[in-house]
């Protein structure tokens, strides 16, 4: 970097001398160590990522990533915008394959089998790996097809004229399952009594809740959420704080947020990825927030940039 920068733009940082640093944007300029991203828990992982990148055309958006995310717990991912935590969530179920200046190397294991074998099965990937998105998008049908649309589509649930000629209807099963997923989203008692209606007509927390249900609906074991809470206000966001604690009982959750306060609210452990696309550090989620290797993570933390 440049020497020249003003007193007044300088910010050095105390950890060691190699760690010493200047910036104009806040941020250190610090060599990240494998001790800080080499998480250390007990059991075995139900993802694990080694030396994942990611280009967007030339830009190299995330850069040689290796961590292992444990089952039934809430990983949060946090950084500044533009650190790569989305891209990094997005590679977990493979919606960066849609994306076509995208270019992916590395390896994704769920259960120790590779996501991104040629031959993988993405139907059956995005249903073991559900995805929340950061704008609730409820299809602008009925609250109860909104839930039941996934399972029909598998094949779990058939209705209509032939399943009943044949006796396979399952109107029952699917108010059960529609039950059960509201239930888990924590929005029965809101809608019971009108699932018939238009999902559109829910308030933005209510919609959000019920694209969390329509997710459970088709069974995951992983759910990945991408900021579900930054278009909510106070209430509604409480009310996904407490759902996404409740259900990391039954689901392992990897969680997008730009908000310190609700990743140490709600997470186990969280990662923290800084500018060029780097994992920083990575561990408990008390770790990282009260006593944090990187000078760069202590920095964001508290606010000195970001």
């Amino acid at each position: 970097m440049s020497n020249a920068l003003d007193d007044s733009e300088t910010e050095t940082t105390g950890r060691t001398a190699s760690q010493t640093t200047t910036t104009t944007a806040g941020e250190s300029d610090e060599r990240v160590r494998e001790a800080w991203t080499d998480y250390d828990f007990a059991g075995t992982p139900k993802l694990s990522v080694e030396d994942l990148n990611v280009w967007y055309g030339d830009d190299h958006a995330l850069k040689d990533v290796s961590m292992d995310i444990p089952e039934n717990s809430v990983t949060a991912l946090v950084g500044p915008s533009g650190c790569g935590k989305s891209t990094y969530l997005r590679c977990l179920n493979r919606m960066n394959d849609r994306i076509k200046a995208a270019r992916i190397d590395g390896s994704v294991e769920l259960e120790g089998t590779e996501i991104y074998d040629p031959n993988a099965n993405l139907v059956e990937l995005r249903k073991r790996i559900g995805m929340v998105f950061q704008s609730p998008n409820p299809f602008p049908k009925s609250i109860r097809e909104n839930i039941s649309y996934g399972p029909r589509k598998h094949g779990n649930i058939e209705k209509g004229l032939l399943a009943r000629l044949f006796g396979r209807d399952d109107t029952e099963a699917e108010y059960e399952l529609v039950e059960r997923s509201l239930k888990q989203a924590a929005l029965w008692d809101e809608v019971e009594d009108r699932l018939d209606d238009n999902a559109l007509g829910l308030s933005g927390g209510q919609q959000q809740r019920l694209c969390i249900a329509r997710c459970l609906a088709v069974d995951p074991e992983v759910i990945l959420m991408d900021e579900p809470a930054s278009a909510l206000d106070p209430i509604a966001t409480s009310k996904i704080e407490d759902l996404v604690e409740e259900l990391s009982k039954e689901y392992t959750v990897v969680i997008v947020t730009h908000n310190m306060q609700q990743a140490a609210r709600i997470s186990d452990q969280t990662a923290v990825f800084l500018t060029g696309g780097e994992l920083v550090e990575y561990d408990d989620t008390d770790k990282i927030f009260e006593n944090p290797e990187s000078q760069r993570v202590e920095d964001y933390i508290t606010g000195k940039f970001g």
